[in-house]
Order: structure tokens, then C-alpha cells, then sequence
């Protein structure tokens, strides 16, 4: 296949390059390095440009026989979200559409979709399954569940098939130790910890200690980055074969608390990690953790790396390859 991979020179989209090419699929990639590297491409075709230019989107698949999409590229921060709104509905909303129409004017009609447990707001119940209600409480979820809701629409009318991809918690490294996280600024609590471990940072801020939780701390569901790619592409060929859309949501299941994971980062570093507990932040659920049965039974997706120990184990891989760039001549 020919698989445009849009915002894959991102984390979780360079994951997934590197693993279609070991998939042997012809792969393109489009992005525009907002919060993506070059260097994180490890093959086949690359593209520098945005979804908000629809004149490229428009050559991109009048020259290529693009057979699927996969679409990474959206902003991701929920603080930034709330004090910058527009920036969420410009990207994550009206650049998909722009994606969304060049792909039905040029008959591509395959699209995996990069979507976020953040839809389903503050949760009624734990753990978290497809029919739990969709209620966002910040403008990222929003962007996101509209555009899911247009997904919908777009295949009754259309017939643009879709799978939509409901993370949680994405988290770990490339096993091999080729690629990893490189958010700026860093959100995620696991690189944050291993930053405060390797001396990058000088501690790990807690929010709350106070939740009904076994420790205190607010409980996540962390799933390691290459079994999402898993996810992608069992999808992928479920697509092709039903011809049927479809969501759902990927987790382990199971909850670790940020003690936990602290406590297990060190135990891999061996390093001290400094931790300062500061008041709750606004919107933090107690406990977020995913209901997976229905990916499990439908895509036959089986996470290899649920432990957190070798989550943690392959993030401070990438780490301390982070600390010696650092430290290396320019």
C-alpha cells in the first residue's frame, strides 16, 4: 500500500513510519515540524508542509495513488488548549477537513484516526469503554470528538471509511533506541520523571496526593507507543477487508498510580528523583483507565509491552541517548 502518514515525523507518527516500512508498505510522510523532526523519518518519501495548505494536500494525491491515510497531526496539550482555543479548532478541526476533502476529491477513502480518551470528559465509570458518554471538558477533546462526529457523517454521505483510535496514556520508546519523546515543552509524566532522574530537570511535580486512590495520586492507563502502532496497523488491514468503520479504545487496562511510576523509575535508573506534591489541578479525574476488550476481540490487538517496567525500561533508553546529545559538541 501507499500510506500517507500525516504528522509522522512526531512521536507516536514516527513510531508508526518506522513500523510500516518494516511492514513493507510504501510510505509518505507529511508535516510541517512544528513539533516533529526530520531526523525522526526514517525512511521512504518526505514531505515538509501543513494541512492548512490545500493546494499541496490537492498535488500530494493527484501525483500519488495514496491507498490510506493515517492522521497524526494534531496538538495535544490540554492546558494550552484552554488558554488558546483557536489554535485546537484551526488544526485539530479544520485542517482534518481540509485532509478529509482533498482525500474524498481524489478517491481516497481509508483513514486511521490519531483520537483521545480526552473525549470522554470526567468518567462515569472505570474502566473506560466505547459506550461510556462523550462529554469533553476541554477544547483538545472537543476538536477531537468533533472530529469524529464529521467522520460519521463523512462515511454515511460519503463512504469515507474510518477507524478511530481512543489513546490514553501514550508512553514509552522504540525498543531498539531509535526513536522516543521529544515534546517541547514536556507533558508527559513518564519522560518528565526520567528528565528528573538523568538531571535534566531538578524534580517531578505531583498534583495531589490527596485523590481516593490506593497512594493518594491520580491512577493512568500508560500504553507503550509501539503497541499503538500495533493498533494502527491491525486497523489499517481490518479496514481494508470489512470496509467498515469503527472506534476504539486502546489502554492496558489496567491503572498505575504516579507514585508507581515514579517509584519504578527509579528502580530502573537507580538514579534519586526529587519530588515536590502541589495542589490538585482543575480537571484531573482520580482514575482514568481504559476498557480494551473491544480491540482486543475485534482487531485481535495484544499489547507486548504492558509492563511499566519495561515501558520505563525503554524510555530511559531514549533518555539517556537525550543526555549524551545534550552533552556532545555542537
Amino acid at each position: 500500500m501507499n500510506v500517507l502518514v500525516v504528522g509522522g515525523a512526531g512521536y507516536i507518527g514516527s513510531h508508526m513510519v518506522k513500523m510500516l516500512l518494516g511492514e513493507r508498505q510504501h510510505v509518505i510522510t507529511l508535516d510541517n515540524l512544528s513539533g516533529g523532526y526530520r531526523d525522526a523519518v526514517l525512511g521512504g518519501e518526505f514531505v515538509e508542509g501543513s494541512l492548512a495548505d490545500r493546494g499541496l494536500l490537492h498535488s500530494l494525491f493527484a501525483l500519488r495513488r495514496i491507498d490510506a491515510v493515517m492522521h497524526f497531526a494534531s496538538f495535544i496539550q490540554v492546558g494550552e488548549s484552554m488558554r488558546e482555543p483557536a489554535l485546537y479548532y484551526q488544526n485539530n478541526l479544520a485542517n482534518s477537513l481540509n485532509l478529509l476533502d482533498a482525500m474524498r476529491s481524489h478517491g481516497c477513502n481509508r483513514l486511521i484516526f490519531s483520537s483521545t480518551a480526552a473525549i470522554f470528559g470526567e468518567p462515569d465509570y472505570v474502566p473506560i469503554d466505547e459506550a461510556h458518554p462523550q462529554l469533553p471538558i476541554n477544547p483538545y477533546g472537543v476538536s477531537k470528538w468533533m472530529v469524529e462526529r464529521i467522520l460519521r457523517d463523512y462515511d454515511s454521505a460519503y463512504g469515507l471509511k474510518s477507524v478511530c483510535l481512543r489513546y490514553f496514556n501514550a508512553c514509552g520508546a522504540d525498543p531498539e533506541g531509535l526513536l522516543g519523546e521529544r515534546h517541547v515543552p514536556e507533558t508527559h509524566l513518564i519522560p518528565l520523571v526520567l528528565q528528573a532522574a538523568s538531571g535534566r530537570v531538578d524534580a517531578i511535580r505531583i498534583f495531589g496526593d490527596d485523590y481516593p486512590t490506593p497512594d493518594g495520586t491520580c491512577v493512568r492507563d500508560y500504553v507503550h507507543v509501539e503497541d499503538l502502532c500495533s493498533a494502527h496497523w491491525l486497523a489499517l488491514n481490518a479496514l481494508q477487508k470489512s470496509s467498515r468503520s469503527a472506534a476504539f479504545n486502546l489502554g492496558n487496562g489496567q491503572g498505575y498510580s504516579v507514585r508507581q511510576v515514579i517509584d519504578t523509575a527509579h528502580e530502573v535508573t537507580g538514579r534519586p528523583i526529587e519530588v515536590i506534591v502541589e495542589p490538585r489541578r482543575s480537571g484531573d479525574p482520580a482514575r482514568l483507565v481504559a476498557d480494551a476488550r473491544h480491540a482486543v476481540d475485534r482487531l485481535n490487538w495484544k499489547p507486548q509491552h504492558a509492563d511499566l517496567q519495561t515501558i520505563i525500561e525503554h524510555a530511559w533508553q531514549w533518555e539517556q541517548k537525550m543526555v549524551r546529545i545534550a552533552a556532545s559538541p555542537a
